[in-house]
């Protein structure tokens, strides 16, 4: 196990985050200072490592609902997946030039390949065995955050709330953190009132997947593909009317609700070309963010984007043009690095469960309690 007396006065945490675009692992070092409102945290060093490309194509096929794997399939993907988040912690740490040893907690997500808190009995699926990650990088582990939040009625999702409100929250203005990752969520932050916290639909996942499908590349880089291209009004109806839409909060989904065979099933016969498919599918991100936000925050002043989407200027255009009320900016503008906020979050979220403290907020994921999450792998 690690040095408990080197490791906490260092106070570094690691964090490992894979979200549900499956794009790469983002490796977060970070030193933490403080607790609640006065928390103060510093990025000491990230990077993000590419999957493997056969690894890559598996994973973003279970995550859209693929079910035909053997369970010998199923375990070597547990496995190289947890090889992979541990092989990127020792790497971030060799960049960094920082020993092990003073790292007290690796925090890790996992890849999720289910999501199901609305089924019967619920549950949520994230690959990526911390007793591999403890052994192979030799540091303290935590993971399987999700699990007892949805055990205790949650959604166990979004994770970031608490995170975001120690380091965002305003008592000037009311203010929301827009993460957009594969899918989209919303973190609330009234002056006064209660920290709220919910999915609002697809953000990358559909972009990407409709993409790669049709030009070869994993991403839409800077949104180029959908500006070349005209919103269908038509399709963009269809989409909207998609009941999962209108729930109340809280609610989370994942790709395994929102794929290329949802998309499919709304176009038909429609003839489009696919940069006009692209379009609509970025304005449906936009539309359904400020539709959610308009319903549930409207006197928002500050909208504080983070996660991959914010690289595309495009989508944080038309994010613009339906929030004219508020403020459309990255979270970098108020210190941390938008591609990390999650990575960053679930090394705090380590420190917490070592500590004792509860990580998830009840008003956000619907849970019947706070509960200390995840498991700790010693190492």
């Amino acid at each position: 196990m690690t040095d408990a007396t080197d490791a906490s006065a260092s106070a570094l945490y690691l964090g490992l985050m894979s979200g549900t675009s499956a794009d790469g692992i983002d490796a977060a070092l970070v030193r933490f200072e403080g607790e609640g409102r006065a928390l103060r945290c510093q990025l000491v060093h990230s990077r993000t490592f590419a999957w493997d490309e056969a690894t890559r194509i598996r994973l973003v096929a279970l995550g859209q609902g693929a079910d035909t794997v053997s369970l010998d399939a199923l375990g070597a993907l547990e496995a190289t997946v947890a090889l992979a988040f541990a092989d990127a912690a020792l790497a971030l740490l060799q960049a960094a030039g920082i020993p092990r040893g003073r790292v007290r907690a690796i925090g890790s997500h996992g890849q999720t390949i289910r999501h199901r808190p609305q089924a019967d009995p619920p549950f949520t699926w994230q690959l990526g065995d911390g007793n591999v990650i403890a052994e192979r990088s030799g540091i303290d582990t935590v993971a399987d955050f999700r699990r007892r939040d949805v055990a205790a009625g949650g959604q166990g999702a979004p994770l970031m709330p608490a995170f975001h409100a120690a380091l965002l929250g305003s008592p000037q203005e009311d203010r929301a953190v827009l993460n957009l990752g594969g899918i989209a969520n919303f973190t609330l932050l009234p002056v006064g009132g209660e920290v709220r916290g919910f999915d609002t639909g697809p953000a990358n996942a559909l972009m990407d997947a409709w993409c790669e499908r049709h030009t070869g590349r994993a991403y839409d880089a800077d949104g180029a593909f959908a500006a070349s291209g005209q919103v269908d009004a038509a399709l963009l109806a269809r989409l909207l009317a998609e009941p999962w839409f209108a729930l109340p909060p809280p609610k989370s989904t994942g790709r395994e609700h929102f794929h290329l065979e949802w998309l499919q099933a709304r176009m038909g016969e429609t003839a489009l070309s696919p940069a006009d498919v692209q379009a609509t599918l970025l304005d449906l991100t936009a539309r359904t963010v400020a539709d959610a936000l308009q319903m549930t925050q409207p006197d928002t002043r500050r909208v504080l984007v983070c996660g991959g989407g914010v690289r595309n200027s495009a989508l944080m255009a038309r994010l613009a043009a339906y929030l004219p009320q508020a403020i459309v900016e990255s979270t970098a503008t108020h210190g941390l690095e938008p591609d990390y906020v999650e990575a960053m979050g679930f090394a705090w979220l380590a420190r917490e469960t070592l500590a004792g403290r509860p990580g998830n907020l009840p008003a956000v994921t619907g849970a019947s309690g706070r509960r200390i999450l995840g498991t700790v792998f010693p190492a």
